[in-house]
């Protein structure tokens, strides 16, 4: 789950149509994602959500807003803490799935594609105290206009809480590596990552699970793009936690699997910013 397997490289230069192949990649894969992630996975469980919690501090009466919300396994947890959830995907399939779970009728889920400006402006200015993007920044051409826009759905002080694929260790130039040696009558093994690209944003098809239908786009942008958009946008990052596996965590199912051997290496990131009311626009 969540390890990159790379098809094809291609450039961020056609936003629109690497929109639609995103889109049209996540109806195609919309059943096999929900039967596998179903109310959580083991990255979901022991790494993201943990750290999401701690970030996003939820409050029984709070009204959030989770983007990207696939299968509504995050609606339904911040649902369950008490919160009024409003949910958006832009893949009718996923959506469609998410209602049919449990709580599907107590979460406002919404078809809305988050890098539609105006689209977002449509759930009303100030009408949320916090909003969450669970792993799939990295699934959007182009993040420019959600964060323009939370900074306007947002409360003044609101928060924005995001977890990603580590852009450093966890991106699809990574490559995961076991290295064996004799250390003086010792055999010992040690695990690395390699990465041989990271400053430049790029583009590479891959599959989050492995079998799924389709491959999907990837939009690797390095740290330094991803916290200055928000910044652009009037948010401050205030917190930010990268969750590893702990060391001799229940192996994984292959050779090389996050949780069997990278307890040092995270693969993950997530963050919290913090809407300044002096830069609401």
């Amino acid at each position: 789950m969540y390890k990159m397997v790379v098809y094809l490289d291609t450039i961020m230069l056609d936003i629109p149509e690497n929109n639609r192949k995103v889109h049209d990649a996540w109806n195609t894969n919309a059943r096999f994602w929900d039967e596998r992630m179903a109310e959580g996975n083991e990255f979901l469980n022991v790494l993201i959500w943990p750290a999401v919690q701690r970030l996003m501090r939820v409050q029984p009466d709070a009204r959030l807003l989770d983007i990207a919300c696939g299968n509504g396994v995050t609606s339904r947890r911040l649902a369950a803490l008490g919160a009024s959830v409003v949910a958006v995907d832009f893949s009718e399939e996923l959506l469609a799935l998410a209602k049919q779970r449990p709580r599907g009728q107590e979460i406002d889920y919404r078809v809305i594609d988050a890098t539609s400006y105006d689209a977002l402006l449509g759930l009303g200015e100030a009408s949320f105290t916090a909003a969450l993007c669970n792993m799939a920044l990295m699934d959007m051409a182009d993040i420019h206009p959600l964060l323009r826009a939370l900074a306007r759905l947002l409360v003044p002080g609101g928060i924005f809480v995001f977890s990603i694929l580590h852009p450093c260790f966890n991106n699809p130039a990574n490559i995961m590596v076991s290295e064996f040696e004799d250390r003086e009558g010792s055999l010992e093994t040690t695990y690395l990552v390699k990465t041989s690209r990271y400053l430049t944003p790029f583009t590479r098809l891959g599959a989050a699970m492995h079998g799924q239908p389709v491959p999907h786009p990837y939009f690797h942008r390095p740290l330094g793009n991803l916290i200055g958009a928000g910044c652009e946008a009037g948010f401050a990052l205030d917190a930010l936690e990268e969750p590893a596996f702990p060391k001799g965590h229940a192996p994984g199912t292959t050779p090389l699997s996050w949780s069997s051997h990278f307890s040092e290496i995270p693969p993950v990131l997530v963050a919290r910013m913090r809407l300044l009311p002096q830069k609401r626009t």
